[in-house]
C-alpha cells in the first residue's frame, strides 16, 4: 500500500542559481587603462583646439602692436563647446546602445547591472556621473570619497563605489 502524504513538502529538483559564466569581469588594468584612455579625449577634445587656434593666428593676434583678441576668442571658446557636444553626444550614442563610453569600446569593455541586464543612458548618467561628482565635491568628505571610490575596485567583485551606487558592474564586451 502506497500512502503518501498530503502535508509534505513538494518533491522538486532545487538547484543553485550560478552564474552561466557568460558575463567576464573587466580587469582592474583594462578599466584602468579605459578611464584613463577617456581623460585623454576629454582633453584631447578641450585643449586641442584652443592650441591650433592660439598656434594658427599667432601673428593674427597683434594688429598694429594691439592685441587682437575679440574674432580669436570667440573661435577660441566656439570649438571646445563644439567638441564637447560631440562628444557627449557620441558618448550618449555608444552608452545607449551597449553601455560603453568611447574608451570603454575602444579597450572592449561595457556597462551592465549587476544581475546581467542592459543599463540606462539616465543611470549611467544620474548614478554614476553627476551623484558620483556630486559627492567628490564636498569638502573633506570628497576626498576621502573619491579614495574609497578607487580603492574598492580591488574587492572580490571588482566594483568602485560608484558601481555600487548605480548597481552596474564592468564587463568584457
Amino acid at each position: 500500500m502506497n500512502t503518501t502524504n498530503p502535508y509534505a513538502p513538494p518533491q522538486a529538483a532545487v538547484q543553485d542559481v550560478t552564474d552561466s559564466g557568460e558575463h567576464v569581469l573587466a580587469g582592474r588594468g583594462t578599466r584602468l587603462g579605459a578611464a584613463i584612455l577617456d581623460g585623454l579625449i576629454f582633453i584631447v577634445v578641450l585643449y586641442l583646439p584652443l592650441i591650433v587656434v592660439v598656434k594658427a593666428g599667432g601673428n593674427a593676434l597683434f594688429v598694429n602692436a594691439r592685441l587682437n583678441t575679440e574674432g580669436i576668442s570667440n573661435l577660441m571658446l566656439l570649438l571646445p563647446v563644439v567638441g564637447l557636444l560631440a562628444l557627449g553626444w557620441l558618448n550618449f550614442i555608444y552608452v545607449s546602445r551597449n553601455g560603453q563610453s568611447i574608451a570603454k569600446k575602444i579597450v572592449g569593455i561595457k556597462l551592465v547591472r549587476s544581475d546581467g541586464s542592459p543599463v540606462s543612458v539616465a543611470r549611467v548618467f544620474w548614478l554614476r556621473n553627476v551623484l558620483n561628482t556630486a559627492i567628490g565635491m564636498i569638502p573633506l568628505v570628497g576626498a576621502v570619497y573619491w579614495l574609497v571610490d578607487a580603492l574598492l575596485i580591488f574587492g572580490q567583485p571588482r566594483q568602485c563605489m560608484h558601481d555600487k551606487i548605480a548597481d552596474t558592474i564592468v564587463i568584457y564586451a
